[in-house]
């Protein structure tokens, strides 16, 4: 039988190991909120760049420091204001523990948060579509090489002028993204704040087969600036 001396060691142990674990658990939620997120991808708007129950890592330092998104760019994004105009009411508790469990990427992300290609970036023109069908940025026709096999760069006809700190995002799986085009009509257009913006995509991190770069392309490279466009 124990003795109480050794009763007092063992529940000390416990109390360092449970102290041990919540700092740890402080730590990566911290890490999480200010450095780097799981992402959990709930749908196939992304596809066949992100696919359902990938887990990302969203490089949330990436545009803090003079740095904004750029064409090609995979983001995730705050919709309200843009693709959601009210944020959906919920319980604070439950609010707060699905927060923490979307920030650890064990849940679904908010019904706000959104992740989108960037298409366009302040002061672009972009049309859909060229004689060929492709979507146009500043007069130069994109390849997007990136898009759902089969699917075309728009089935919806549009020519946007992005405004100064915003962008033109869409899904990669266009049959099936609801992005900047199905806004237009609303306020703001579709047009995603680039302070909306919660970070980058900076690589899939789940599951290990799918370790991989997803904002990777080449699209864009000979896109003119804007006000450089040629007809």
């Amino acid at each position: 039988m124990a003795g109480p001396a050794v009763r007092r060691l063992g529940r000390l142990s416990w109390r360092r190991a449970g102290l041990l674990s919540l700092t740890c658990a402080v730590f990566v939620l911290l890490f999480s909120t200010f450095v780097l997120q799981p992402f959990l991808i709930p749908s196939g708007s992304m596809e066949p760049t992100l696919r359902v129950g990938d887990r990302v890592l969203v490089n949330k330092l990436a545009y803090r420091f003079g740095t904004e998104p750029e064409r090609g760019d995979v983001v995730v994004f705050d919709g309200t204001g843009s693709f959601v105009q009210e944020s959906p009411g919920q319980n604070p508790v439950t609010g707060l523990l699905h927060g923490a469990a979307a920030a650890l990427g064990l849940a679904e992300p908010a019904e706000t948060d959104f992740v989108k290609r960037v298409v366009g970036v302040g002061g672009d023109r972009v049309v859909c579509c060229d004689k060929r069908g492709r979507i146009e940025v500043n007069g130069r026709a994109v390849q997007e090489r990136y898009l759902y096999p089969g699917d075309e760069p728009s089935a919806v006809p549009f020519d946007i002028v992005v405004p100064g700190g915003r962008l033109w995002v869409m899904g990669d799986h266009r049959a099936h993204s609801r992005d900047s085009r199905d806004h237009l009509g609303e306020p703001g257009g579709g047009m995603v704040p680039v302070d909306r913006v919660i970070g980058r995509a900076q690589w899939i991190g789940w599951p290990p087969g799918r370790w991989t770069a997803p904002g990777r392309t080449d699209a864009f490279r000979d896109v003119p600036a804007p006000g450089g466009a040629h007809g």
